[in-house]
């Protein structure tokens, strides 16, 4: 069992529990080995005119401290060297109203980490900040990444001739990107750029699962500037990627991320509308593969001018920003090009074809791949999916698989280019 606290600094107990860690929001306890939660970020948030419900704050607060407890506990530390137990107690300005949601925000977040979660709400969140309400002329939000899904869909959303607010979590290799994707859709004035800024002394937990909440919760918190209700929330992602099938059976749980699942988003929509915060997310991609998205584009020209600038590779950094050309993410983008314009994509890859760029040590993706396509063709896709498609009402059950058939057909196609099929 993994303990974590999270409260402000006044509420913060004298004595921790035996191996529990502790952080403090939006203030430094100036106590040795007690973390630190988005230092100032309150503040800065009243300077700016945020003056969100008690109801919204404490959504922010409970994605904030979910993040740090992420961060904080490391999976090899835990029985299976993955699946965690970690017991929360988060801090919020007005916990009755969580109390009901208990159980069912334990089972979320278990869907979209993985692990075994414990909530306690109690007295300890900060109150919401008071700033002066400026009205902003956006009718929406939308999330901006820096990746290929978030510019098309911000490129499809001003062509619909709707107004969106833009909304990204700070990335060091994508930061300028976001800036420049939001200002070319004419959303600049109005982009929020935040992070989540946890700091504390120790060992950071490399995977990233629950980071994501602190996503929805930036994008709710930007949704209270806007005067519709409910507000909605667009996650542009293609549907290949929100199912995120496993490629091969041993990887269900270490590789398939959770953050834009279906599943995972009607329960946190579920969550949301219970504690009464007037969103509706949309997944409006969730039946387009990539290449779709890129085909079906409602402007061209401006895709053309800026697709390949987009970062798609799920280990940037490694390479020093320049995609690794042969994770999955960088296969999908590939195949997805290919699928549209293949002359359009002037990506940088270290791998530009998956012919021998095999790894020594680690995930050989493209093998994957290549055993996933066999297996379908061998088998057929309903046994290829397996449980897959299990969450899925009747009604969209087909659609979904339609969209994970057309994205094998489309990594088909890049591996037979590439010489591996």
């Amino acid at each position: 069992m993994m303990k974590i606290i999270c409260t402000t600094v006044d509420h913060l107990p004298a004595n921790l529990a035996e191996g529990e860690r502790a952080f403090t929001f939006f203030k430094s306890a100036k106590r040795e080995g007690v973390g630190t939660i988005a230092k100032s970020w309150r503040g800065s948030l009243k300077r700016k005119g945020f003056a969100p419900s008690p109801q919204v704050w404490d959504f922010v607060q409970f994605c904030l401290a979910v993040c740090a407890a992420d961060l904080a506990c490391l999976r090899g530390a835990s029985a299976d060297g993955w699946t965690r137990t970690i017991e929360l107690t988060v801090g919020l300005h007005e916990p009755l109203r969580w109390v009901p949601w208990k159980q069912h925000a334990e089972n979320m977040l278990k869907v979209l980490t993985g692990d075994y979660w414990t909530l306690h709400f109690v007295e300890g969140g900060a109150p919401p900040p008071d700033g002066k309400p400026v009205p902003v002329d956006r009718d929406c939000v939308s999330l901006l990444s820096g990746g290929l899904d978030s510019l098309i869909g911000g490129i499809n959303l001003l062509e619909q001739e709707r107004r969106p607010m833009f909304v990204s979590q700070l990335a060091h290799e994508d930061s300028q990107r976001q800036r420049d994707y939001a200002a070319m859709l004419g959303g600049g004035a109005t982009h929020q750029q935040w992070s989540h800024g946890i700091s504390f002394s120790g060992v950071r937990e490399p995977s990233t699962r629950g980071r994501s909440l602190a996503f929805y919760g930036f994008a709710v918190l930007a949704a209270s500037r806007i005067a519709a209700s409910p507000v909605q929330i667009f996650v542009p992602e293609n549907g290949f990627i929100c199912i995120n099938p496993p490629l091969v059976p041993g990887r269900v749980a270490s590789l398939s991320t959770r953050t834009t699942h279906p599943l995972f988003i009607g329960m946190l929509q579920e969550l949301l509308s219970g504690l009464g915060v007037r969103v509706q997310l949309e997944l409006p991609y969730k039946f387009k593969t990539k290449g779709q998205m890129l085909t079906e584009c409602l402007n061209q020209d401006l895709l053309r001018a800026w697709a390949a600038d987009s970062t798609s590779c799920g280990r940037f950094r490694t390479y020093n920003r320049v995609h690794c050309g042969r994770c999955v993410p960088c296969m999908i983008r590939k195949s997805a090009f290919r699928a549209w314009d293949l002359a359009a994509d002037t990506t940088r890859y270290v791998h530009s074809s998956l012919a021998g760029s095999d790894k020594a040590s680690g995930p050989d993706d493209p093998m994957a791949a290549a055993l996933a396509v066999l297996s379908v063709q061998s088998q057929g896709l309903d046994r290829f999916l397996g449980a897959t498609l299990a969450f899925a009402l009747p009604a969209e059950r087909q659609s979904y698989r339609a969209v994970l058939s057309q994205g094998i057909a489309e990594l088909d196609a890049l591996l037979k280019a590439d010489g591996l099929l």
